[in-house]
């Protein structure tokens, strides 16, 4: 296997749409663009073989919560012998407005939970993660209310957006690697 490809988020009709799963969201979209069955239930995962061009990837929704997203990601990684320097996280960034995305190659978790057990499980902060931004929360709001809050409908086309332009974002970082990638995803 190539590359890891993974999509943090919660799972279950509760949290579908919601900010906090936007890259989940993105990862199903590169899915269906694919042709990618996320049909493999297993590692607490559901997930996918395929490829983008040349490459093998494995696409990974994680089945637990945001905060034990390692406990599903690290045995596959391990499983399908990928570095963490392959594993690709996708997920919600308060810190980048609306329709914002930004590729890094490695870093720390940024007070993001969810990449906080990456980083425990797989060992490493050197892992690639493409952060799409949801928006700091209005005045008054709870930022854990907000993430698990859903678009408006004044936000939806830009959230839509940021799905398109992360697919694109995530067969770039495929076909070309992550720092030819970042030149265009943090333009």
């Amino acid at each position: 296997m190539d590359w890891l490809i993974v999509g943090l988020g919660n799972p279950g009709g509760r949290y579908a749409g919601t900010r906090h799963n936007i890259g989940r969201d993105a990862v199903e979209a590169l899915a269906v663009q694919a042709g990618v069955s996320l049909d493999q239930l297993k590692h607490q995962a559901r997930f996918g073989l395929g490829r983008l061009g040349a490459a093998r990837v494995c696409l990974v929704l994680p089945m637990t919560y945001m905060n034990l997203s390692g406990r599903a990601v690290a045995p596959i990684a391990r499983f399908y012998q990928v570095p963490p320097a392959r594993v690709l996280a996708v997920y919600d960034d308060m810190d980048l407005p609306l329709g914002r995305q930004r590729l890094r190659a490695d870093g720390g978790h940024g007070g993001h939970n969810g990449v906080r057990s990456l980083i425990e499980l797989l060992g490493t902060d050197a892992f690639p993660r493409l952060r799409l931004g949801v928006g700091r929360p209005p005045a008054g709001w709870d930022a854990a209310d907000h993430v698990l809050a859903r678009f408006s409908p004044d936000e939806a086309a830009a959230a839509a957006a940021l799905i398109d332009d992360a697919v694109s974002t995530m067969k770039d970082i495929v076909d070309r690697g992550v720092a030819a990638a970042m030149n265009v995803a943090n333009a």
